[in-house]
């Protein structure tokens, strides 16, 4: 699908506010699309769907740019990213390099190739990658090419009627204040400066850096044994290809693909909310584990920087597998140098244990990936080890300084060959755990709100007499007591509230119940 088509009911006559800047916007679209869609709008005297696309902007900000499809600033379109592209080449200066790399979703090929036409025509040497990939191999891309920056064109695990534009610098990491602050700026300052030049005199790279990724990733699996039966899907996203090619060269050649998902789709017929954490997004997968007697379940989403795990029938929650990775990264004989493992503050706290047990650096952040590598980069005289977030994201060594889910794979390919080869599997790994620690249980519960309403939740559970606000470095709360914890933020990618919540030894469920009824969310 692509955008979502206007409401088809007539109206009267639009204001000549929003008839203007409609006009000027549609005047500046290279899309016919959109262009076709703004006349419909038009057409239709539709002042309510002008008002939604032209009375608010999709903001700039640490997770770039993302939204549904459309026209109008409060839209992704081709546009909106022009103007992107160039206030972020304003930002870095002639001169500097840029690699652009994109998924295969709707328009991102498009969006793509215009940011490198627009950065090319300011001056900049631009590398588009070749076709679409997946996020990690553009982050990747970022430090293989000495670049100043990167863009990835993608909406990651959104709905297919959601695009996005994730910035990277130099260091490979996504940015942070106060550069994303400075983009925006320089991209509000684009509206008023003329038009846009752009050139195409910019590189396409061939599969070079593809070969280079899968190169660098190749041994992160760790020797052990390799006999293992896996299904694989990539969720109709990019990932296929090259995880399976991955899997391989790791010594993993029993790969079952779940042919309904195996190509790209940007639609996602099967799963039209495409994150692996959903309901549902696993079950072609898992009948596939069954009817082929797989050991193992393993899944990527649409860019394939998540990693979802399943055994026997069991999806391993992100904190499960995180802790069993943490676990055993750090069994591996040590280097010489000081270790570290970054986890956010959402994410379980299991992972502070088996740190200190291992005698390495344990360091929570933030949540996102963008602050999960920031103790690595303060920190290069040290072995990073893993970064994880509950939702699904792994960073194996630092050769990705962001989530991959391909590296991750491998990973917990070899986990669970080891583990088979002993007649056992990752919940066996995951009941030694509970032996040592005790039970570490962790869930999460989505709310899907206005952001009003989000702010009236938060607002409830800051007025707990326990509850430790991490204002003004983020809107999270946390509630901790002997045993039990919860975390509540707003989603910065969705409208979304979430809560999570972690206890040891004690009612996941009923820590949650008692925590949605603490936030009037019943």
């Amino acid at each position: 699908m692509g955008p979502r088509a206007p409401n088809a009911e007539a109206r009267g006559p639009v204001s000549e506010a929003w008839r203007a800047q409609a006009l000027a916007w549609r005047d500046a679209d290279p899309d016919p699309e959109t262009r076709a869609e703004i006349d419909e709008l038009l057409a239709r005297g539709d002042d309510a769907g002008l008002a939604d696309r032209f009375g608010a902007r999709l903001q700039f900000g640490t997770a770039g740019l993302r939204g549904e499809l459309g026209a109008g600033p409060n839209r992704m379109n081709r546009v909106l990213v022009r103007r992107a592209a160039s206030g972020l080449g304003r930002y870095l200066g002639a001169g500097r390099k840029v690699v652009i790399g994109f998924d295969a979703r709707h328009k991102s090929a498009a969006f793509a190739e215009d940011s490198a036409a627009v950065l090319a025509g300011l001056g900049l040497d631009v590398v588009l990658l070749p076709r679409p990939l997946p996020t990690p191999v553009l982050a990747y891309a970022v430090r293989h090419f000495a670049c100043d920056a990167g863009v990835m064109v993608t909406a990651s695990h959104n709905p297919a009627a959601d695009n996005g534009y994730k910035v990277y610098l130099g260091d490979g990491a996504q940015i942070v204040e106060p550069a994303d602050a400075a983009i925006s700026a320089a991209i509000d300052a684009v509206g008023s400066s003329g038009p846009i030049a752009m050139s195409d005199r910019y590189r396409v790279a061939d599969d070079e850096v593809v070969a280079a990724y899968l190169a660098a990733i190749e041994a992160v699996a760790g020797p052990g044994p390799r006999a293992l039966r896996i299904v694989y899907t990539p969720v109709h996203g990019v990932g296929g290809a090259l995880a399976v090619e991955a899997l391989r060269r790791a010594g993993f050649t029993d790969v079952h693909v779940v042919t309904a998902q195996a190509a790209p789709d940007p639609d996602f017929p099967t799963a039209p909310f495409p994150n692996p954490e959903e309901p549902g997004v696993l079950d072609l997968a898992t009948e596939e584990a069954r009817a082929v007697g797989a050991d193992l379940v393993l899944a990527n989403d649409p860019d394939a920087d998540r990693l979802a795990v399943a055994v026997g029938g069991r999806r391993l929650t992100g904190d499960e597998v995180g802790c069993l990775l943490a676990d055993h990264l750090l069994a591996r004989p040590a280097t010489g140098r000081e270790r570290l493992v970054v986890t956010s503050v959402v994410s379980s706290t299991l992972l502070g244990r088996i740190a200190f047990d291992a005698g390495a650096h344990y360091e929570r952040t933030l949540t996102g990936f963008k602050w999960i590598v920031r103790p690595a980069l303060a920190h290069p005289e040290w072995d990073f080890v893993l970064g994880y977030e509950e939702a699904l994201g792994y960073s194996v060594g630092g050769i990705v300084r962001d989530k991959d889910g391909i590296s991750a794979a491998l990973v917990v390919a070899g986990m669970a060959a080891a583990r088979k080869a002993n007649g056992e599997t990752l919940l066996d790994a995951l009941a030694e755990l509970d032996g040592r620690y005790g039970r570490f249980r962790t869930a999460q519960r989505s709310f899907r709100l206005p952001r009003a309403a989000q702010d009236a939740v938060m607002e409830r559970v800051r007025a707990l007499p326990d509850a430790e606000d991490m204002r003004p470095a983020a809107d999270v709360v946390v509630v901790e007591r002997p045993g039990r914890r919860v975390v509540f933020r707003p989603s910065g990618t969705e409208p979304k509230l979430k809560v999570y919540a972690e206890v040891v030894d004690d009612d996941l469920e009923a820590l949650l119940s008692e925590a949605i009824g603490w936030a009037g969310l019943e």
